[in-house]
């Protein structure tokens, strides 16, 4: 076979490999929807938003410097929100098996540019779970603020909650199968491919023009073998037999 593989030859071992292929591609589909639905847990999310609003004081109405300061403290309060100070509160109060740095990669902190309000998201197996770490980190924040920076500037906007029917937020069954399929079929590809470059057999007569460059003058095609002739034992008939035996008698 030729080093190199020109868009003729490729097509014509895709066809004579397309079984192997078509084996790989479903093994893997197959593979990602256990996986998917058998293998990994459901996680849920929940969200909680909490507004960093103006400063008690006795003035009615915001101006834009104490806007743009509580913008800026949001920057820290993204940071003590997942703080020991305050996770640490959290998992005492709703008696959590599980460390403060495993809460602290469930719950995520988030907010829009420009934006006073601050969205707390938390990720568990169980959405009722989910929602009770959101509301509770948002509460034990509210209280501990005001010790930890002597400000009370912080009040909870919405509350996580479970509501009707909830789904998981991962994995996405359909989306691993379809990236299995894809993975599939290039792995089925290639591996056809390397296959047919690493086969150096003689099968057919296109493969001696291919490999020779010469032409093929004749074909001796397959002769079917001629079975064995079964032996027969030859017996005379039963007259022929007595006769025989009379005249030796006689005799």
């Amino acid at each position: 076979m030729e080093e190199t593989m020109s868009i003729k030859e490729l097509f014509q071992t895709l066809k004579k490999r397309i079984w192997l292929i078509a084996l790989v591609t479903i093994i893997a589909a197959i593979i990602s929807a256990v996986v998917s639905f058998f293998v990994l847990t459901p996680v849920y999310e929940s969200k909680t938003q909490i507004l960093v609003n103006q400063a008690k004081s006795d003035q009615q109405l915001y101006n834009a410097a104490e806007v743009q300061t509580n913008i800026q403290l949001i920057n820290t309060y993204n940071v003590i929100i997942k703080s020991p100070a305050i996770l640490d509160k959290v998992k005492n109060e709703l008696n959590l098996d599980r460390t403060v740095e495993e809460l602290n990669g469930q719950v995520t902190v988030s907010s829009a540019k420009d934006s006073q309000v601050v969205e707390i998201t938390v990720q568990d197996s169980s959405p009722h779970v989910a929602a009770q770490i959101a509301n509770k980190t948002a509460e034990v924040f509210q209280k501990q603020i005001s010790k930890i920076m002597k400000i009370d500037n912080v009040s909870v906007l919405s509350k996580a909650e479970v509501k009707g029917d909830v789904y998981p937020v991962k994995p996405h069954p359909l989306l691993n199968i379809a990236i299995a399929i894809v993975i599939g079929l290039i792995f089925g590809v290639g591996l056809a491919v390397l296959l047919e470059y690493l086969d150096n057999t003689v099968k057919t007569e296109q493969d001696i023009e291919n490999i020779l460059e010469l032409p093929v003058m004749g074909v001796i095609t397959n002769i079917k073998e001629v079975p064995k002739a079964t032996n027969v034992t030859a017996r005379a008939p039963l007259n022929t037999r007595a006769s025989q035996r009379g005249e030796t008698y006689g005799s």
